[in-house]
Parts: structure tokens; C-alpha cells; sequence
């Protein structure tokens, strides 16, 4: 699978549709997105700081603004009145000015979100199962949508930038990991998901890494937004990961940019090199959940509220963990990355425990010659990739640099 987009059928109005962005091109539309982003970035500004934050004249961006919200995206904060002067209006925002779905694709299941412009997830859908067929995945998701887009308001249907689906990279491969047949995983060899979605939902479809789309998550909504350059490793059934550089996604030539899963850490057979998802990954949790005689249902039907056995659980965590560090040490080696954000499917105070633990791993690795990168929790959590898949049409559609998004697919 590549990242794309796609359209099919007679799509729904999309929010890029109620400004003159579809309609407009070069300096002016470069500049709309340009204030969408500073403005997303500090939460709210006035026009001043605009204009100082962008080299724009005053009157440009008076135009700017003034259109913006007159087209709905930009709302009116109280005026701040300062010591000498007229008072200045800050604007932020609107959260309902677009809204976008999101498919999170998973090995063990898969969820369907309605999110709005601001990140707030309006409502959602799961389904688990033991592997992922693409009919029943194509149906569910088919369904979740048409569910989630005929509950909205009538005025709010108009709104929806598209659909966002978050999938991981050539799944056909990890049939052993996954425990699926292999008649099954074949099914999806060569399937493009993306194409039957947008054909049955009339919606524009993008597909990406489902990490990748996580990282993206973060970047815009999460605590990736305080830096500019950090590298991202997310915690499901797999590990995987994702790069921001210069706060911009980055998807690689073939979109697989960031795939940190699959970096060589200590603790393989025989005292050899492993990947990383060998022993970072939910799957191992289950694994050892199994031979415990528990059952590991939870990690898929309760991702946020485990209630497992305490010693299994920690024994690996601390696998985990001092891999993920391993995995930092080679990652910072690389790229000078000011933080590393660390997510996952599990419930905070799992995820807390597992940074926790991957700051005292390194503390006893040799970063001789590497600057320090601040390890950070990351704030999304199991929704992250759902999330992240809602996010990339509102990226390709508002934001300053969508161009980044699509890289992977010239």
C-alpha cells in the first residue's frame, strides 16, 4: 500500500469547498492556509501579530481574515484592550468549520471516528476480531460512516473534508505475527482499500502508514505541536513509528518513512540482534498473557483499561522498554531530533510507566556523542492512529505545507 487520494462517486460538499481554496491557487491560497496554521499553532491571534508573524501587510491580511470568517472557519475572541490604542481582536478557530472522518486499520481491530477541526473526537466505532478480512473491513467502515454522517445536522454534512484512513504497510506480510490463515492475509495483497472506500462512501479518500498517521496526530493536536523536530514511536500490535522535521510530516519516497519497528535492537534468539517489534509490541504482550493462562481479549476490546495479570505485564514493560531505548539511541544517532514521543494502545498510566522506564534504560546505555532528546509521553493515546487518519484530510485541505502529505505518491 502507497499513500494516495482518491475520489469516487457523487462525493458529499467538502469543507474545503465553503472557502474559495478549491477555487483559488498560488500566493492567496498558500497565504489562507498560512494563517490556519499560525493561528491552530498559538490557539488564538490578533491581525497585528499576524501580519508580524507572516511579512504580510496589515491590509493583506485584513482581507484575509475578514474572508475566512466570513466563510467560517475564523471566530471572533473578546477585544483586549491595552494601555494606548484601539483594542485588538484575537481569533481562533472554529471547531465545527470542518469535520473529518477516520479508519484506524488494525491488526485486531478497527475504529471509524467523526472528529472536528480542532481535534475533538464527536463520535466513534470499533470492531474487534482475530484478523482483518477486507470485505468485513470495508463493510464496517462503510457503515460507521454512513451511521456517523447521517446523525449530523444537515448543515454540518457539508462540512466533512473527507476520509482519512490509517492503515499499516504491506499486512499481507505479517501473517505468522498475526495468527491469520494465509488465504486470508492474501486477500489483501493488492487491495486498495482506499479506491473501495471512496467508491462507496462518495467521500475523498487518503490512505497513510498508520504510524505515520499517528505521528501526524501528534504533531498537529498532541504534544509533538511544542517542537520542531521529534521522532515518534507508537506502541500497538506492532511498534512502529513516525518523523516530523522542521514541523513537517515527513512520509518518505515510498511512505514508509519512519518505520522504526523494524530497527535491530538487543535480546534475539541466541543472544543476536532482533526488530523491535519483537519485543515492543502488543503482540508479545499477548503472548506472554497466553502462557500465563490469562486471556488477552482486553488489549483489544478495553485498550484503555487493562486489568491483567501485574508481574506478566511488567516483565514487559521492561522488554519494552529497553528496547524503545535501544531504538532512541539509533534513531537520535541519525537525525538530531529535540524529543522522542512515546504512545501507544494501552491504558495512561501503562504508558506512563513505560516511558518511565525507557528514561531509566538509557541512563545506562553509551550516548556517547549524542545530544540528549527530551522523552516525552505522548497525550492521544489508543485513539492516535483513528485520530491520525481524521487529521490527513485536514491537513491536505488546510494546512501550510499539505504538499509533504503526498510525496510518497508522485
Amino acid at each position: 500500500m502507497t499513500m494516495e487520494e482518491v475520489t469516487a462517486g457523487p462525493p458529499l460538499p467538502a469543507a474545503a469547498d465553503l472557502s474559495r481554496g478549491t477555487n483559488q491557487v498560488g500566493v492567496r491560497l498558500y497565504n489562507e492556509r498560512l494563517v490556519l496554521s499560525l493561528i491552530r499553532r498559538h490557539g488564538s491571534l490578533p491581525q497585528a501579530q499576524i501580519a508580524k508573524l507572516t511579512g504580510l501587510s496589515a491590509q493583506t491580511i485584513s482581507v484575509i481574515v475578514k474572508q475566512l470568517a466570513k466563510d467560517g472557519f475564523l471566530l471572533r475572541e473578546a477585544p483586549q484592550r491595552g494601555k494606548i490604542g484601539q483594542p485588538s481582536v484575537p481569533f481562533r478557530l472554529n471547531p465545527r468549520a470542518a469535520l473529518s472522518l477516520g479508519l484506524k486499520l488494525g491488526r485486531r481491530s478497527a475504529d471509524v471516528v467523526l472528529m472536528d477541526f480542532m481535534g475533538e473526537l464527536l463520535a466513534s466505532r470499533r470492531i474487534t476480531y482475530a484478523f482483518p478480512r477486507p470485505s468485513e473491513v470495508c463493510a464496517f467502515a462503510e457503515g460507521s460512516v454512513q451511521a456517523l454522517v447521517r446523525d449530523l445536522p444537515a448543515a454540518q454534512r457539508g462540512r466533512i473534508a473527507g476520509l482519512g484512513i490509517a492503515a499499516p504497510f504491506d499486512l499481507w506480510s505479517w501473517r505468522d505475527e498475526v495468527g491469520a490463515p494465509e488465504a486470508v492475509m492474501d486477500e489483501w495483497r493488492g487491495y486498495d482499500v482506499a479506491a473501495e472506500l471512496a467508491a462507496r462512501t462518495g467521500l475523498a479518500t487518503h490512505l497513510c502508514n498508520d504510524t505515520t498517521a499517528a505521528c501526524g496526530a501528534e504533531l498537529v493536536f498532541g504534544q509533538g505541536s511544542r517542537f520542531e523536530s521529534f521522532a515518534y514511536f507508537f506502541v500497538g500490535s506492532f511498534v512502529g513509528g513516525g518523523i516530523v522535521i522542521a514541523r513537517s510530516l515527513m512520509v518518505g519516497r515510498t511512505g514508509n518513512a519512519g518505520a522504526l519497528g523494524s530497527i535491530l535492537v538487543s535480546g534475539g534468539p541466541g543472544g543476536g540482534p532482533q526488530q523491535l517489534i519483537r519485543c515492543a509490541s502488543l503482540l508479545g504482550l499477548e503472548r506472554r498473557l497466553q502462557a500465563a493462562g490469562a486471556d488477552p481479549g482486553v488489549l483489544w476490546q478495553s485498550p484503555d483499561a487493562w486489568e491483567e495479570p501485574a508481574e506478566v505485564v511488567a516483565e514487559w514493560l521492561e522488554a519494552a522498554a529497553r528496547g524503545l531505548a535501544e531504538a532512541i539511541v539509533s534513531t537520535t544517532a541519525v537525525v538530531d531530533f529535540e524529543a522522542v514521543v512515546v504512545d501507544g494502545a494501552m491504558p495512561p498510566v501503562i504508558r506512563t510507566r513505560l516511558v518511565e522506564r525507557i528514561r531509566d534504560a538509557l541512563r545506562r546505555l553509551d550516548r556517547q556523542g549524542l545530544s540528549p532528546a527530551e522523552i516525552v509521553e505522548g497525550s492521544l493515546g489508543s485513539p492516535a492512529r483513528a485520530i491520525g487518519g481524521a487529521t490527513i484530510p485536514l491537513l491536505a485541505n488546510f494546512a501550510q505545507d499539505r504538499e509533504v502529505l503526498f510525496k510518497a505518491a508522485g
